[in-house]
């Protein structure tokens, strides 16, 4: 009696599912960054700070996703691609934090304290996100970020010009070279599901955070 199997997707499709979730559902998608609030208007400065500032809480730090994403890639494949994601991401939160610096304080708006701690359990959801002993999480999570990213940081290099400062080039891994890391990893069905989900939950709080600065910059509007 032969025994069914679930079968394995293409590791290309993995790649093609992942780079597909971020364009839906990721940072390009949110009505906060489509609607223009961050880009024109008179209040476009001040909703960029607030996006700055908090991004800053949420990446700003080290180590984040991609560090501890990077402390559990074994294979040599995947540990080159987690080393130069690393470092790229080091300079992306060098480069966060001058413009958050140079963009001035945060702007005031209603329950700060309560945005605070908000970004903050993002925070704990992402490390354990990236901790997560599932073959493929912290790997989805990571790649999610990287991707995400490039949407993000045409937000920091708006804000970057307004400000005066020449943005630095982002040496993120570039497309193709995700697509072959996610050919490595996918070895199994459980491994792809592993890091559809790292990167579906990356991207859920990425969607939190965009939901809080713009329930934010309606407050501020309305104030």
């Amino acid at each position: 009696m032969s025994q069914s199997t679930q079968p394995k997707l293409p590791a290309r499709d993995v790649a093609e599912m992942l780079d597909s979730l971020v364009a839906s559902e990721g940072t390009g998608a949110h009505p906060h960054v489509r609607s223009g609030a961050l880009s024109s208007g008179v209040q476009a400065m001040r909703n960029l700070a607030d996006a700055v500032h908090f991004l800053c809480l949420l990446h700003g730090r080290y180590p984040g996703v991609i560090d501890h994403a990077a402390r559990k890639a074994v294979d040599p494949a995947s540990r080159q691609w987690m080393d130069e994601a690393a470092d790229a991401f080091a300079q992306e939160r060098a480069f966060l934090s001058k413009i958050a610096a140079a963009v001035g304080p945060v702007p005031s708006t209603q329950g700060q304290a309560q945005s605070e701690s908000a970004v903050g359990a993002q925070c704990k959801a992402l490390d354990m996100l990236a901790e997560s002993d599932r073959h493929g999480c912290a790997v989805g999570a990571a790649i999610a970020l990287t991707l995400d990213w490039r949407t993000i940081r045409v937000l920091l290099d708006i804000s970057a010009q307004r400000l005066d400062m020449n943005p630095p080039r982002c040496s993120l891994p570039d497309l193709r070279d995700t697509a072959r890391l996610a050919a490595t990893i996918a070895d199994s069905p459980a491994v792809e599901r592993a890091m559809v989900f790292g990167a579906q939950q990356l991207i859920t709080q990425h969607s939190g955070l965009w939901d809080l600065l713009a329930a934010r910059a309606a407050s501020r509007h309305d104030a």
